[in-house]
């Protein structure tokens, strides 16, 4: 076991450019750690060096990363004491596979993105013991590379390990992110947390998606928000019925939650606008793998997982 006087990290890899990416990775580089900011689109990640990264909106700084790679296999010859995931979880199996060939005993990776059961996918070639998982509670697009609009922060953020041996270890990652300035807590109730955001994500994120609208045309729009509503409630219905705890007063909340989101694009709908793959198997898809588990149908998931889908294959 790695006792927390022990796990002192000082470098930290994170891969993926993107926003959710460049708002980590600015803010661990601010706190005077090393960052490698990692992605294989060597335009996002130039900037990074010089001018350095850019946040405006609900937070606002600049800042420059120690280095740049554009191969996760050449994070073997940097040796991170740390490897923040923040990639779409489609890539999953891929990062996997490639950290699995220098992984050693003391180094974790930390899966900070959306969507359910990302932690267990890198577990399934990892094993659990380095693996972390994390809720991330900002909202963010990228204006261009290395540029990043923040149109909310609500901290604090949320970690937990897989395994109980390496809780130390995330206490002592949670210490140094909210030192950086991202107030990071340690929990022992991370799937609920999940389960708790991916909801309100599968209910928000493909209806924006497939209609074009913000966040919060779409909850006050009254035909469109009949769609988000259904799709709340039936996620609701899944998380309950698999047992999993998201508290009683949930749904009330989750209409806030959205409701208080703002003019903001969700990242399915960004994804779509650019052409991208997008993370829709591991949100509404896990809703209705998880449904068919327990034997409860889904059919607005299952209805909003195709049309996105079709999207996708233009």
């Amino acid at each position: 076991m790695v006792g927390k006087s022990e796990f002192r990290p000082r470098s930290f890899a994170v891969v993926g450019a993107g926003p959710v990416g460049c708002i980590v990775a600015a803010f661990l580089a601010k706190g005077g750690y090393e960052v490698i900011l990692c992605d294989v689109i060597p335009d996002l990640l130039n900037p990074a060096l010089d001018p350095g990264i850019i946040l405006e909106g609900a937070e606002n700084l600049q800042q420059k990363v120690s280095q740049i790679s554009t191969s996760v296999d050449e994070l073997a010859d940097h040796n991170p004491d740390v490897i923040i995931i923040t990639v779409k979880a489609n890539a999953l199996p891929l990062l996997a596979s490639s950290i699995e060939g220098f992984i050693h005993e003391g180094m974790y990776v930390v899966s900070w993105q959306n969507g359910i059961d990302t932690e267990l996918e890198l577990a399934k070639s990892l094993g659990k013991t380095p693996v972390m998982r994390a809720v991330v509670n900002y909202g963010c697009g990228l204006l261009g590379p290395a540029h990043v609009r923040v149109p909310f922060h609500h901290p604090p953020h949320y970690i937990q390990e897989l395994d109980p041996h390496s809780q130390p270890a995330a206490l002592a990652i949670a210490e140094i992110l909210t030192q950086c300035g991202l107030t990071t807590e340690h929990t022992d109730q991370i799937v609920s947390m999940v389960w708790r955001k991916s909801a309100m994500n599968a209910a928000m994120n493909p209806v924006c998606a497939v209609t074009g609208l913000t966040m919060s045309r779409a909850m006050n729009d009254p035909i469109v928000f009949q769609i988000v509503d259904a799709l709340a409630k039936e996620c609701i219905n899944v998380a309950r019925a698999n047992e999993i705890s998201l508290g009683w007063d949930f749904y009330p909340h989750a209409m806030e939650y959205m409701r208080s989101a703002g003019d903001h694009k969700p990242s399915m709908l960004m994804d779509i606008e650019a052409n991208r793959r997008t993370e829709i198997d591991f949100i509404n898809g896990k809703f209705v793998e998880y449904g068919k588990r327990i034997g409860i149908d889904t059919p607005y998931n299952n209805t909003l997982r195709a049309l996105v889908k079709g999207l996708e294959s233009k």
